[in-house]
């Protein structure tokens, strides 16, 4: 089975729009751990517009589930991870201003860099993803930098899933197949949904692990966090039967 992890920035988001402590980061964290959720994820960026440094060291402690880190390998986030030590950490090439994650990585010209930063991770222990889109080239370059999966950005599928689902899944499969070629992992993520998850997994093979935040937060407001994570697990739980 597919195991969710979900991200919590959109919950550090609403929070850091009035200061103080409410909705509580660290309690929801452990929440959704509490309530299913097989990893939390989160992506601090420079300006911590969303989730803190601070938050990023505390949760570490609080949770018994898979903590995985996402961001631009920046020096202050690569002197984070490894003063962390997350269970796996993701890397993206958003540049410091993105408003979310756009693109996955040019690997062929940003060889050289993912291969030494990925390499000082892995001296830690740390398990390593690589953000690409469907490209099969990069994902044949993916492998060439010692990583260990890759993580699929979604939002292209999304975009196209309701007009037609056939075609917007193939490329991923296509690029799930040659990362089982590949030996690498695969991971997912953006936009997926209470709507496309489920057609996502059953048609994308080897798929181990979805990072959600947006959907599955703003869907908690309507079904409550428990219950939503629940949901998704239930879209994950149709692969197997």
């Amino acid at each position: 089975m597919t195991r969710l992890s979900v991200n919590i920035n959109k919950i550090a988001t609403l929070r850091n729009a009035r200061g103080g402590n409410i909705p509580d980061v660290l309690k929801s964290a452990v929440d959704c751990q509490r309530f299913g959720a097989q990893g939390i994820t989160v992506h601090p960026r420079p300006d911590e517009r969303h989730i803190r440094y601070s938050d990023v060291r505390d949760i570490r402690p609080l949770i018994t589930t898979e903590f995985n880190i996402e961001g631009y390998p920046s020096k202050s986030f690569i002197d984070l991870v490894i003063e962390v030590v997350p269970d796996q950490v993701t890397l993206v090439p958003d540049p410091p201003d993105a408003l979310t994650s756009n693109r996955g990585w040019d690997t062929i010209s940003e060889k050289s860099l993912l291969s030494e930063v990925i390499g000082r991770f892995q001296e830690y222990g740390i398990r390593t993803s690589i953000f690409t889109g469907t490209n099969l080239k990069f994902i044949e370059h993916a492998s060439l930098t010692g990583t260990d999966r890759i993580e699929l950005y979604t939002e292209p599928y999304a975009k196209d899933f309701q007009a037609d689902p056939v075609k917007a899944v193939t490329p991923f499969a296509d690029a799930a197949k040659l990362a089982g070629e590949l030996k690498l992992g695969l991971n997912a993520g953006h936009d997926l949904n209470l709507d496309n998850l489920r057609y996502f997994t059953l048609n994308v093979p080897g798929l181990l692990e979805v990072s959600i935040g947006h959907a599955l937060i703003s869907d908690a407001l309507y079904f409550g966090l428990e219950n939503t994570i629940q949901m998704y697990l239930r879209q994950l739980e149709a692969e197997v039967q």
